[in-house]
């Protein structure tokens, strides 16, 4: 690996950014704290329309940790407004009840992954693991675009 690259892979490790959307100030303090251990920095929403106010308002995250039950606007309606609006990040919907139908539904409003609560440190930890390598395939792409355009 060029020093380049390792400068892009270790800035892009460093911008990663998460929002934890939950009604549960308890779970959001847990999740935030399992997400800062791999170095993602994290931003709250209470339920579903602040996290559509968030995007409204210009921001960008690479995963959202979606909990299906809250007040105002749950996970589902959240998640499928959110595809409508063509955002792109990692969405990963949570509930502590385990039931088919609606794990099926809210997988179909436009989840990634679905885990039932509590998410576990592996968890957390592979999907870090999967927005840094969804972030390096972007910036690769950036630099190749980029010598592209130095070249020609």
């Amino acid at each position: 690996m060029s020093s380049f690259e390792a400068s892009v892979n270790s800035n892009v490790v460093k911008k990663l950014k998460a929002l934890i959307v939950d009604d549960d100030t308890i779970t959001r303090m847990i999740l935030k704290a399992l997400l800062m251990k791999f170095g993602v920095k994290t931003h709250e929403a209470k339920n579903g329309q602040e996290a559509i106010l968030a995007h409204h308002s210009g921001a960008c995250f690479d995963l959202i940790l979606m909990d299906l039950y809250m007040p105002i606007m749950n996970g589902r309606q959240t998640t499928k407004e959110l595809r409508d609006m063509y955002v792109c990040s990692l969405i990963v919907g949570m509930t502590s009840q385990e039931k088919e139908e609606e794990k099926k539904s809210f997988m179909d409003a436009g989840l990634d992954y679905y885990y039932q609560k509590p998410l576990t440190n592996d968890e957390s930890h592979y999907l870090v693991e999967k927005i840094k390598g969804n972030a390096l395939s972007l910036s690769k792409l950036k630099s190749i675009d980029l010598i592209h355009m130095l070249i020609y």
